[in-house]
């Protein structure tokens, strides 16, 4: 059984619709850009619903819960068979908020037995859909187009 991963895309709408992307942690990720961005997102456990599991985690790495409609964005299959499941939500983000990542340790460099702190996310960022289609990884490209035909 493939395994489920969850997310929330936030999209405000003044002056113009703006994605909420966060660029991924850690040294594979650090020096790339176009292509490498996501919507945040996290792994299903099983018995677990999808929707519950990305507001509590959404949560837990932005401190808040977004309280507008839900839009269901469905879901893409990954290219390692994962299936990503997707809601939209319409939420600003106050200039005065404060984004504080989640950490992790990982061996690096690999092999090396030395043990480095990674960010889990290392920045979150609005973007316009025509920058977004270009930032975000290329399996995800679809729900930008969904949300923005559901609007």
């Amino acid at each position: 059984m493939s395994e489920i991963i969850a997310g929330i895309l936030l999209f405000r709408t003044k002056p113009n619709l703006q994605l909420l992307l966060a660029h991924p942690g850690g040294p594979l990720a650090k020096e790339e850009d176009e292509g490498s961005w996501t919507i945040p997102r996290h792994y299903v456990e099983e018995d677990h619903q999808p929707l519950e599991t990305a507001q509590q985690k959404f949560k837990e790495s932005f401190g808040f819960i977004p309280d507008s409609s839900y839009l269901d964005l469905s879901s893409v299959i990954l290219e390692n068979d994962e299936k990503m499941r997707v809601w939209a939500v319409k939420h600003d983000i106050p200039d005065t908020f404060i984004f504080e990542p989640f950490w992790f340790e990982m061996e690096w460099p690999p092999d090396s037995g030395q043990v480095e702190t990674f960010p889990e996310m290392d920045r979150i960022k609005y973007f316009g859909p025509f920058e977004a289609r270009k930032k975000i990884e290329t399996e995800q490209t679809d729900f930008i187009t969904r949300l923005i035909t559901g609007l």
